[in-house]
């Protein structure tokens, strides 16, 4: 106990003296340079530039400091021998936190290689994965320590969010190992959204998969849960029928839209939609579904419009620029946007600027906002003639028919904890591994320190090439006949929970009866990799 306690207390110091350093490499860089600009460097009255050889030795002194914190924790790493490397899940969704706090962490699908490039370089993360939309920001982690991991993770979405870690904490949700790849499997699945059942989300996360395979981003464990997750969400929705009678984020919209319209006068509304990518798309076909025959649609060009139009004919769809965005708003009695763009798109003003509404159709302008972040400012409703309802909102129309899909919902677990089983043991079955690796280079120094010694005693010039071969092979041939038996015991493909149970028994065997220390050396040469990529 005492020398964990020591080794724990070392590793802290190191992590503290790696802060400090960072700290104090920025404070001498203030010191040799006191009016530093913030932004980039761009000169104010009275600002100058900061010496760029004082910003790199700041950077120098950052990185030292987290290699000397990274060479403590190699030195500490008996501490971790009672923890594998933990997968995790650190996230937030609609059932959590608010649309204005989600739409401040989204990250967009071509930011994804980057995120996970820089998660990958924290200290105590080993591989990555970032799961962004509409309902959900998750960060899916395989990372050295539980604890550590988690609080970069954590300081990392602080960074980028700009919210505090302690507020970020109120809302956000943390899982691990199993719990993880659970909530994952009910993701994929359409259990966790706010529309039970919803496909787009499985299309979400083959989506993370695809682009960490064109990025090289994902690593082993983290691709393979991703792969098993979208085997178990075709599953549930194959063999449960969850889907049927389901609707999307964007119908859900729709529905909403004209829950809100008067009932006589709804299939006459002049509808917009602003934005025609996936969820734009949807809004138009769930339109279509309910009866509407047209529909004005804005969008930065207009070949998305004309794919649209050449897919649904039985509605007719109007194109205009985005520069006549808000002409065609004054034109319209329910706005749909569905955008990617980061800043809004309709504030109080515009909102007030735009003409009043019929008494017909209830004098409101609806803004159904389904964006995140969100196109629509909250202020809009703040107008007399106008009200805005976002992603948030929709819970009142995903009420219907939500008890059939709850049982669905529970013959769906039973297929997600068969996917689970086969997860979890082929990840077992990956702790032989370094076991064979070691066990056969135990046995091959002893086999090259004993030929040698052999050939040493007959003497070189008694042998010529051919009699040196057949003594070579001779000995390997031992060694060969030897470790068949007990690596045969080790290999598994996890497909058989007895058969895996008893493998790892022939692993733990094997470690003790060599005293191999795999475990320890596996942690060793993974933070030695972390040393080095951070040195490089």
């Amino acid at each position: 106990m005492m020398a964990g306690a020591t080794s724990a207390t070392a590793a802290a110091g190191a992590f503290a003296a790696g802060a400090k350093a960072r700290g104090s490499a920025a404070a001498a860089a203030a010191a040799a340079c006191p009016r530093v600009v913030a932004a980039g460097g761009r000169r104010r009255s009275g600002v100058v530039r900061c010496d760029a050889g004082v910003e790199a030795q700041a950077q120098a002194a950052a990185k030292a400091a987290s290699i000397a914190a990274l060479e403590q924790f190699k030195i500490s790493a008996d501490r971790y021998m009672k923890e594998r490397s933990s997968i995790a899940v650190i996230g937030l969704s609609v059932h959590t936190a608010p649309v204005e706090m989600r739409e401040k962490l989204a990250v967009a699908e071509e930011l994804w290689p980057l995120a996970i490039s820089e998660l990958t370089s924290l200290n105590h993360i080993e591989e990555a994965a970032v799961l962004s939309t509409c309902n959900r920001m998750e960060i899916y982690v395989v990372a050295l320590s539980w604890n550590r991991g988690i609080r970069e993770v954590v300081d990392w979405m602080s960074k980028k969010s700009g919210i505090p870690a302690s507020e970020l904490r109120e809302h956000l949700f943390m899982l691990r190992d199993s719990d993880a790849t659970r909530h994952l499997f009910e993701v994929s699945s359409g259990l966790d959204s706010l529309v039970l059942g919803e496909g787009q989300i499985l299309a979400q996360v083959k989506q993370v998969v695809r682009n960490g395979q064109n990025s090289g981003g994902l690593g082993k464990n983290i691709d393979r849960m991703f792969k098993d997750a979208i085997t178990a969400g075709k599953r549930v929705r194959c063999e449960t029928n969850i889907s049927a009678g389901a609707v999307s984020v964007s119908s859900a919209a729709v529905e909403l839209a004209l829950m809100k319209l008067p009932k006589s006068e709804c299939l006459s509304a002049r509808m917009l939609l602003i934005g025609a990518g996936k969820m734009g798309k949807l809004v138009v076909k769930h339109l279509i579904a309910k009866g509407c025959k047209k529909v004005v649609v804005v969008n930065r060009s207009v070949e998305r419009v004309d794919a649209i139009r050449e897919e649904m004919k039985d509605i007719e769809i109007v194109y205009r620029p985005l520069t006549e965005m808000y002409e065609a708003a004054a034109d319209a009695d329910v706005v749909f946007t569905s955008t990617a763009s980061e800043a809004l798109l309709f504030t109080k003003e515009h909102a007030e600027a735009l003409p009043p509404i019929s008494l017909a159709m209830g004098g409101v302008r609806l803004f159904v906002d389904i964006s995140v972040p969100r196109n629509v400012g909250a202020c809009v409703s703040d107008v007399d003639h106008a009200r805005v309802y976002n992603v948030d909102d929709l819970k009142e129309v995903v009420e219907a028919n939500k008890e059939d899909r709850l049982r669905k919902a529970m013959e769906a677990q039973t297929i997600i904890t068969q996917e689970l089983k086969r997860f979890e043991a082929w990840r077992d079955s990956l702790e032989t591994v370094p076991t064979i690796k070691k066990l056969r280079s135990y046995a091959d120094r002893i086999r090259a320190s004993e030929l040698e010694k052999c050939l040493q005693k007959i003497g070189e010039d008694n042998l010529n090439k051919k009699m040196r071969r057949s003594i070579e092979e001779l000995s390997t041939g031992i060694v060969n006949k030897l470790l068949h038996g007990p690596l045969q015991h080790l290999r598994c493909d996890g497909s058989d929970s007895r058969t895996l149970d008893e493998t790892l028994e022939n692993m733990h065997a094997l470690n003790r009866m060599f005293s191999l220390d795999t475990e320890k050396a596996v942690l060793e040469q993974k933070i030695k990799a972390k040393v080095e990529k951070t040195q490089s």
